[in-house]
């Protein structure tokens, strides 16, 4: 029995497309004008982590707009720069610049599993304020009312399976009783070693996985009983 559901985000609830052609855009246009302290002194802990790694981002000396714009394009799942977007999206929806978009099975299959009494919550790179921003304004309305928590790169790593473990220990069940969907197998594959369900998402535009066993869905509205 499925008592709690885990959900990926980018190519699970809501369309790439809408990410790397809106969001991203987004933040990468008004990233400057955010860059208060606070989002400097974390930048700077990063940089001088990634420079002890050996890597070569820009010298800080150019300045900390730089850096972001070069995690930017090493589509880095970076805590600082996920912190960063996150302001940055907030004014966005705030202003009504951004709209969150989900696809469209999302909203009516979470109300069902809201009503079935299954605790469903959300697992992505970006910030939890990032996640909670992209249900409250959508087209649907708001959709925070059916989900009861979310996780982010605070929590571990996507690829990692103690991150999933310690998301199950947050639900407060058994890991064989938690369903987490995904569009990348190497997720999967880390959720299954910590003992989850999982299922593959395959939506439009997703991009291709290697061979594997996992079922896969295209739709929401497949996740049914008998599976719950």
């Amino acid at each position: 029995m499925t008592k709690a559901i885990l959900l990926d985000i980018e190519g699970t609830t809501t369309p790439i497309t809408f990410v790397y052609d809106v969001l991203f855009p987004f933040a990468r246009e008004h990233a400057h004008e955010h860059l208060d302290d606070q989002a400097q002194r974390e930048l700077k802990t990063e940089y001088d982590a990634d420079v002890r790694k050996g890597l070569a981002p820009p010298t800080w000396s150019s300045g900390a707009i730089a850096y972001v714009y070069w995690l930017m394009d090493q589509d880095r799942k970076s805590t600082a720069l996920k912190n960063l977007q996150g302001k940055i999206w907030e004014v966005g929806y705030r202003r009504g610049d951004l709209h969150g978009d989900v696809f469209p099975d999302v909203p009516p299959t979470l109300e069902q599993w809201h009503r079935n009494g299954i605790d469903v919550r959300i697992y992505s790179s970006g910030s939890i304020l990032a996640q909670q921003l992209l249900f409250s304004p959508t087209k649907y309305g708001a959709l925070t009312r059916f989900l009861r928590g979310y996780f982010d790169t605070t929590t571990g790593p996507k690829s990692e399976p103690q991150s999933y473990s310690a998301i199950a220990s947050a639900f407060g069940v058994p890991a064989a009783e938690i369903l987490f969907i995904s569009d990348v197998t190497r997720e999967l594959d880390a959720a299954v070693t910590s003992g989850m369900q999982v299922l593959l998402s395959v939506r439009p535009g997703n991009h291709s996985q290697p061979q594997n066993s996992y079922r896969s869905i295209s739709s929401f509205s497949e996740v049914s009983a008998p599976m719950l």
